[in-house]
């Protein structure tokens, strides 16, 4: 089957899903767009709008939303972007999973510690899972502007050869590598070092500090990384250090946006109560944190995270940070 003839859905309508529907939309093939809002499947397909989610794009003609996860039933390809501590329940309602599905999402499931490929494999045992992911803003991939990601396919290059045709496009670029836990792992962690970085911001520690604090995030997710066996030229590309880099310095980012509100005061409970849209990585850092605790692996950024998280103030838990030991810059990765 060639890339044209296979046939491709997007789960999850927010401003990533959306985005990424309007790319694969680009060539002139048919995408299918399942949202959960019945006023968002609604918008796209009377006004080739997504108000709610991404209100600033004109959507192509050939998307078609639905509220019924049945309409995926037929599709060779599904890129799932449902926010990640919902992915299992969402992938259980598939009536016949995909042949490939590609995960769109970045987190570790709350409860379980599990990453979103163990999710989907549980929940989707009969598909070929990859993972997409890379330094991405969904204004930008919606205007056709041009990106690279990474893409991580489970199968290797059989399964590679099936999807990059049939995702890439001439300003969204992938590039292979078969090492998902990397690819995965690389997301996750970038999402809680952005809000630590929007922290900073807030806080008006200058640019030296933001730097510094994405050098020594960048080595915490080197550590948390290799420690569950991904490789660390996965996590020195653009799944890891690119998206950390992008992500960590634009008020784009909304978990950049959260952390600069919490750094400039504002409460934890009163920006998630009111955000419509997920900042993942305030989901993923008590989790994170956890797990780093439970194998000893040293993540002090991701646990001061998850402390202004809990409501402890920024300004006192940066002091500690501070305050810390002097060490080596390579000192042992556990550590």
């Amino acid at each position: 089957m060639s890339s044209s003839d296979q046939t491709i859905g997007v789960i999850g309508a927010g401003a990533w899903g959306t985005a990424l529907a309007q790319m694969l939309a680009s060539d002139g093939r048919d995408v299918v767009l399942w949202a959960y809002e019945v006023e968002v499947v609604e918008a796209i397909n009377a006004q080739h709008r997504n108000p709610v989610y991404l209100p600033s794009a004109e959507l192509a003609e050939n998307i078609r939303a639905t509220g019924d996860l049945a309409d995926l039933a037929p599709l060779d390809i599904v890129l799932s972007v449902t926010p990640a501590q919902v992915l299992g329940t969402v992938l259980s309602g598939l009536s016949k999973p995909p042949r490939d599905l590609v995960l769109c999402s970045k987190g570790i499931e709350a409860g379980t510690g599990r990453l979103m490929n163990d999710v989907a494999r549980a929940a989707c045992p009969g598909s070929a899972i990859a993972v997409l992911s890379g330094p991405t803003f969904a204004h930008e991939v919606a205007g056709g502007l041009p990106t690279a990601v990474t893409l991580a396919c489970e199968g290797g290059r059989e399964q590679w050869d099936r999807l990059s045709p049939a995702i890439a496009r001439r300003t969204f670029r992938p590039y292979y590598t078969d090492d998902v836990t990397g690819a995965e792992i690389g997301g996750a962690i970038k999402n809680v070092l952005a809000i630590a970085c929007g922290v900073v911001d807030g806080l008006a520690l200058g640019q030296n500090a933001r730097a510094a604090l994405i050098a020594r995030g960048f080595s915490e997710m080197l550590r948390f990384g290799e420690a569950l066996g991904a490789r660390a030229e996965t996590l020195s590309g653009l799944c890891g250090l690119g998206d950390l880099v992008l992500t960590c310095s634009s008020t784009s980012s909304r978990n950049f946006s959260l952390g600069k509100a919490l750094g400039e005061g504002r409460s934890a409970a009163d920006l998630m109560a009111d955000r419509t849209t997920v900042a993942e990585g305030a989901h993923t850092a008590p989790v994170l944190a956890d797990l780093a605790t439970r194998r000893d692996i040293a993540m002090p950024i991701v646990t001061a995270v998850d402390a202004i998280l809990q409501g402890e103030a920024p300004r006192q838990i940066v002091d500690e940070l501070l305050a810390r030991p002097l060490k080596a810059e390579r000192a042992d990765r556990s550590r």
